[in-house]
Formats: structure tokens, sequence, C-alpha cells
């Protein structure tokens, strides 16, 4: 049994039905934006980035930084009980899948070459995201 079942669940057609195209391709299927396409590559906004899917807090902009591979970038999720990390094996690599405890979206990918003292580098999509900014925050 799943010590942390997903909370947030819908049917396929409802997915569809509330994210965009681009959204539903990443979140839903596992899909990759284009590098240096998504609407948070650059940002450097003060704010909570949340899932795109069910508003589940993921990643504070304070753990965002530039790691030049064309995604945004984080040292370290804002709660850590709000992903799961799982083996990735697709596409001929090892990696780590990063997705949403609340929702089981896909967000990206986590990393060993990231800076500071996690060494970790969070690499999520712009399209996996919704930036409550913290001037909306109040």
């Amino acid at each position: 049994m799943n010590p942390n079942p997903i909370k947030n669940v819908k049917t396929d057609e409802q997915w569809r039905e509330q994210l965009t195209p681009q959204q539903y391709e990443v979140l839903r299927r596992g899909g990759t934006e284009p590098p240096f396409s998504g609407e948070y590559a650059y940002s450097k906004e003060d704010g909570m980035y949340r899932c795109a899917a069910c508003g589940n807090e993921l990643f504070s902009s304070d753990a965002k930084f530039e790691s030049g591979t064309g995604w945004p970038s984080f040292t370290e999720p804002a709660i850590a009980e709000s992903i799961e990390l799982l083996s990735d094996q697709s596409h001929g690599m090892i990696r780590t899948e990063v997705r949403c405890r609340n929702c089981g979206s896909h967000l990206g990918h986590v990393f060993d070459d990231g800076p500071g003292s996690t060494g970790q580098r969070f690499c999520i999509n712009s399209a996996a995201l919704d930036l409550q900014r913290a001037a909306e925050a109040g």
C-alpha cells in the first residue's frame, strides 16, 4: 500500500478540460517543453511556484537559480513532502523523475549537479508550474 496516496484524482478527460495542451503533455504524459521556451525559465520574481494542475506548493523563488539549462531550476522543494521522486529509465537514461505528490503530475527531473548545500538541481518544466507572486499572496 502506498503510504502517500494521490489526493487529487481526476479522469483523463477532466485533466484535458482543465489543462492547456502543453500542460497536459508535460503534466499528465511526462513530456518536456523545449529548453529556453518556458514562461519561468528566466523569471526572477519572488513567490511560490505551485503545481499548475492542482495548486500544491512546490518550490520557493528563494531556491531558484540560473542553471543555464533552459528550464527553471531549484536547489530544493519548498516542502519535501509536496513532491515524490521516482526512478525514470526512459530514453536510454537513468534519471530521477519529480512528481507532484498531491496529483501525481510529472514536473521534471532532479540531478546531483546543483549548487549549494543540497548539491541538487530540480529541473522543472515551466508548463508544470504556476507562480503565485509574493505581492499576490498578501
